[in-house]
């Protein structure tokens, strides 16, 4: 009987050794109260743990009795390590607060890619536009993000109409329509709506903007072949956030925005609404606008619902309503006559709705599911000719992601539809076309070991119009040291033919045929680049890094736009290739409130067809991005500015001039409101100084290239409120 008391005792202690807890916390940002996706949560000298889902909820399981340390970890936040007793009694998950780290501030958490790393952990080379960075250039011009896009190394917006601004994205020199837009990894700004996409989006309510370089095609379908820009729209946290923004320019424009969030227990919400408004601006005195007048609203509203801890919902509506119109001064002013009656009208009604939907299966697997809707109306007249039509498209995905020790899956299918209804207006054909492309993705990330980790991935599109597309790539980071590291990543993409381009665009769509699809194959394209990055901490005050990227893409079947003798214009693919390749380095040194960023990019891009090369058009083959800011905690804030271009070759065969573009930026901050001013383009830098911009007469104008600003120098300054 003693014998069977004394075995009883010890199945019970071991049964109480060996019992099993599990640890639930939430992890938050200390000063944000933001919840921190991503974050390692671990038992101290075992295996045992488990990361932060998306509402930065964790739960550790399997931890044995007795005194635990729980490690809670945390790219650009201090470590922090507390000790429990287990078993605990919990019927409420733990918040956990992390302070952000003063040496690691300028890790940042992407999303382009569709894995839950930090930008220095990813394979896939990104670059982003956040935090103060993202505040300093929305300063700047706080109504678009056209210059925001183009201050950076290796991005050159291209001017498409001397009257109107239009503009669209050049990476790595290669043409516009090779750029894919996304909002929240949502394709809005393709086709037609693309045209004037960079000119109506507003900053403000944006946490980060995401930039890879490159074919992106297998990430997010056809349209990346040059790369992809992907926006990040600020989520609500409990803390609540009210912003607003009003700006005012020299040339008589101004910018008023407005942003609210907060997250309560089971809902949130975000609220963006902005009025930007332009008079017509003629810096150069030739009756011409080089800033249209223009009036546009734009409300952004969307709604987050939480339904558990494993289940979010949101729904988001995109809404933007334009008017703009350039030309002739005198006409735009009421004062028209025979003479001065050239105009460029845009109208312009854009809404979009977005779906999410995510679902934790357990610790380690969500599924995700997401629907877009847009509807583009656009109407673009000038004397004697009128184009419009609606754009219609829809984006459907669902996908699986699954996260294990070293590797991370993500696989998924998407269906997208365009279609394009020209307004039958005379008895011109219509460039109409009806798109639907099905697609299969799956990609891993494999951290192989703590020098090498793999990001491949495959994806397979069919298109009703051009058939199948199988978009292979991979890319690698080489971790030689804490200060040393590596990328080298290459793949294919390809691009459904429209006639949305910026050549077409250039000529308002007049007299520009339909696309033959009998005769048009789509175009596709092979690439990859290689980059090193160090940095190091020279002293407690300096910090140095240095980043070079050397890339190259070819274009085969390129689809280009041809005048015929009968004064119409027809999309061909002559035999031959376009390719792109180039050096890009970037120089970041700081010293005490001090940051110096240097940035030079070499483009060489050349069109091959039939046995020679020319150099492609529009394309400043030398740039440079130098930057100086001066940072006072929180208090004041100083840039400096120097861009410079070298000549480029225009589409009439001549050569357009070099220049340098400087600017000045000042920002005196409070607790609850800021006081900016920006002394855009000092040297007052104009094409209409050293060349002409048009041909012919004021009456029936024939606009040349736009290779510089035409605006000149305009000042603009205003106040940001955060309540």
């Amino acid at each position: 009987m003693k014998n069977i008391i004394l075995l009883f005792i010890a199945l019970s202690c071991s049964s109480q050794t060996w019992a099993q807890n599990t640890f639930k916390a939430i992890v938050k940002d200390n000063e944000t109260k933001e919840s921190l996706v991503g974050a390692t949560v671990i038992v101290q000298g075992t295996t045992i743990g488990s990361i932060t889902d998306a509402n930065g909820l964790v739960q550790v399981k399997n931890i044995p009795n007795g005194k635990q340390v729980i490690v809670i970890r945390f790219v650009g936040y201090e470590e922090k390590a507390d000790t429990f007793a287990f078993p605990i009694t919990q019927t409420e998950p733990l918040e956990v607060l992390l302070e952000a780290s003063k040496e690691k501030m300028d890790e940042v958490y992407v999303t382009a890619t569709r894995s839950s790393r930090t930008i220095d952990d990813v394979p896939t080379r990104i670059e982003a536009i956040s935090g103060e960075e993202l505040e300093e250039k929305g300063n700047m011009k706080p109504g678009d993000i056209r210059m925001m896009l183009n201050e950076s190394t290796g991005i050159q917006t291209q001017q498409t109409s001397a009257t109107s601004y239009n503009s669209s994205i050049r990476i790595q020199g290669l043409d516009g329509k090779y750029t894919q837009i996304l909002r929240d990894g949502y394709p809005l700004y393709s086709g037609f709506s693309g045209g004037l996409g960079l000119l109506q989006i507003v900053p403000l309510d944006f946490k980060q903007v995401e930039v890879i370089k490159g074919a992106s095609s297998t990430l997010y379908g056809g349209g990346a072949i040059a790369g992809l820009v992907n926006l990040v729209s600020k989520m609500p946290k409990e803390e609540r956030e009210l912003n607003f923004l009003i700006n005012g320019t020299s040339a008589l424009g101004m910018d008023l925005s407005g942003f609210y969030s907060q997250k309560f227990e089971k809902v949130g919400a975000t609220v963006f609404a902005s009025y930007n408004t332009g008079t017509p601006y003629d810096p150069a005195n030739i009756g011409l606008t080089a800033i249209p007048k223009f009036n546009r609203v734009t409300l952004n509203p969307k709604l987050f619902v939480y339904f558990g801890p494993k289940t979010t919902m949101d729904v988001g509506l995109n809404s933007t309503i334009e008017d703009r119109t350039g030309g002739d001064i005198r006409y735009i002013e009421g004062k028209g006559d025979s003479t001065h009656s050239y105009f460029e009208k845009n109208k312009t009604n854009r809404y979009s709705t977005q779906l999410g939907l995510t679902h934790l299966l357990n610790d380690s697997s969500d599924f995700k599911v997401k629907n877009s809707l847009s509807y583009y109306d656009r109407e673009i007249e000038i004397p004697d000719f009128r184009f419009s039509g609606v754009q219609l498209s829809t984006f459907t995905e669902a996908s699986y992601s699954i996260k294990l020790k070293k590797h991370e899956w993500i696989m998924g299918l998407n269906l997208w539809t365009e279609q394009f209804t020209q307004d039958r207006l005379d008895t011109a054909r219509v460039v109409d076309y009806n798109h639907t492309t099905f697609g299969a993705f799956v990609q891993n990330t494999w951290t192989v070991s703590d020098l090498l980790a793999l990001e491949t991935g495959v994806r397979g599109d069919y298109q009703n119009e051009y058939g199948f597309f199988f978009l292979p790539r991979v890319s690698a980071l080489f971790r030689f040291s804490s200060s040393l590291s590596a990328r080298l990543g290459g793949g294919l993409g390809y691009k459904t033919p429209t006639v949305f381009t910026e050549d077409a665009e250039r000529l308002q769509f007049r007299n520009v045929l339909p696309i033959d699809v009998s005769k048009t194959k789509a175009e596709q394209s092979v690439g990859g680049n290689i980059d090193v990055n160090y940095r190091a901490s020279i002293s407690d005050d300096i910090t140095f890094s240095i980043n070079a990227l050397l890339f190259y893409t070819q274009i085969s079947k390129p689809l280009i736009l041809t005048q015929l003798g009968n004064m119409l214009y027809e999309f061909q693919q002559p035999g031959g290739t376009i390719d792109t390749r180039g050096i890009e380095t970037n120089v970041k040194l700081t010293y005490s409130d001090f940051k110096l960023f240097v940035g030079y990019t070499l483009a060489d891009v050349n069109q091959r067809y039939n046995g020679t090369s020319v150099a492609f058009p529009l394309v400043a083959k030398h740039r440079l991005n130098n930057v100086l800011m001066y940072e006072l905690d929180e208090k004041l804030k100083i840039g400096l500015e120097a861009y410079y271009y070298s000549p480029q070759k225009l589409n009439d065969g001549s050569t357009g001039k070099e220049y340098w573009i400087c600017g000045l930026m000042v920002e005196k901050l409070w607790e609850h409101f800021s006081i900016f001013v920006n002394f855009e383009n000092l040297l007052d830098t104009r094409q209409t100084k050293f060349d002409n911009i048009y041909t012919g007469t004021i009456t029936n104008p024939v606009f040349r290239d736009i290779y510089a600003p035409v605006d000149g120098f305009v000042v603009n300054g205003g106040i940001k409120i955060r309540l």
